[in-house]
């Protein structure tokens, strides 16, 4: 049986905090690729030095940056990870298994995320099933500026062990996060012809809270479970204020 290979990509952009444990938790895949879009700290050297190539390019969003390293990879199979996200012991043995089947021509991964040091267990954040694992032949992505998301042209399967997450190591990355996701997903809804107004914000930002928290039992994991469906609320108000402001904002000025 011919060995399966595996290409693991990784799209940064100042991430020498974190790039390094993401980096070497894949040192089993037969190439680690870091496409890094203009750091200013070290993520670069430290990405290099755990054993990654290094590609520095522009960033055209999020989706075409990961087509951009489905075409570069030179592997059977294709691994799509962040840099907050770690492939832990148990979930590589499977990853190595689920390429030498036959069945399936990509895998969804579940992923177990952190929310300011706690792990979250409720709230849609578990187990937060994604695909992430293709053959590369067969692998693509959506354009979305922001929360864009792999493809599969074949049948799909699903893996047991969970990436690692560490998405909002602190309040400031959630600080951060909440200003650079409501201004992307703006960006993603405003390119498919959406519309808002400040009602219609406000509802939306209503109705994310009461989903994270009641109907997908968020309040189950405590106070942290309440700060992120205030998050939630929050990021989905300010994307759909965004998109009514700035639509309000290009009907003025043409007029």
């Amino acid at each position: 049986m011919k060995k399966m290979t595996l290409s693991v990509i990784i799209a940064a952009k100042n991430e020498g905090h974190q790039i390094e444990a993401c980096v070497k938790s894949v040192s089993f895949a037969d190439e680690v690729l870091v496409l890094d879009s203009g750091s200013t700290d070290d993520t670069v050297t430290r990405a290099q030095e755990a054993g990654a190539t290094v590609h520095m390019t522009d960033w055209p969003g999020y989706g075409p940056q990961q087509q951009r390293g489905i075409k570069l990879a030179k592997s059977d199979w294709v691994l799509s990870l962040d840099a907050d996200e770690l492939v832990s012991d148990a979930l590589r043995e499977e990853i190595l298994a689920a390429m030498i089947q036959t069945d399936f021509d990509g895998f969804f991964l579940p992923r177990h995320s952190s929310f300011c040091g706690v792990f979250i267990e409720h709230g849609g954040w578990r187990p937060d099933f994604t695909l992430r694992l293709v053959r590369q032949p067969l692998a693509g992505f959506t354009d979305h500026f922001l929360h864009a998301h792999m493809t599969v042209n074949g049948r799909a399967g699903h893996l047991k062990a969970p990436i690692i997450h560490y998405s909002y190591r602190t309040l400031d990355d959630v600080l951060e996060k909440l200003n650079r996701y409501s201004r992307g997903a703006a960006r993603d809804l405003a390119d498919r012809g959406g519309s808002s107004t400040l009602t219609k914000a406000i509802f939306k930002g209503f109705w994310a809270f009461f989903r994270t928290y009641f109907i997908r039992r968020g309040f189950l994991d405590g106070q942290m479970g309440l700060a992120l469906a205030i998050y939630n609320s929050q990021t989905t108000y300010y994307k759909y204020l965004r998109l009514w402001m700035a639509k309000t904002k290009n009907h003025s000025a043409n007029n």
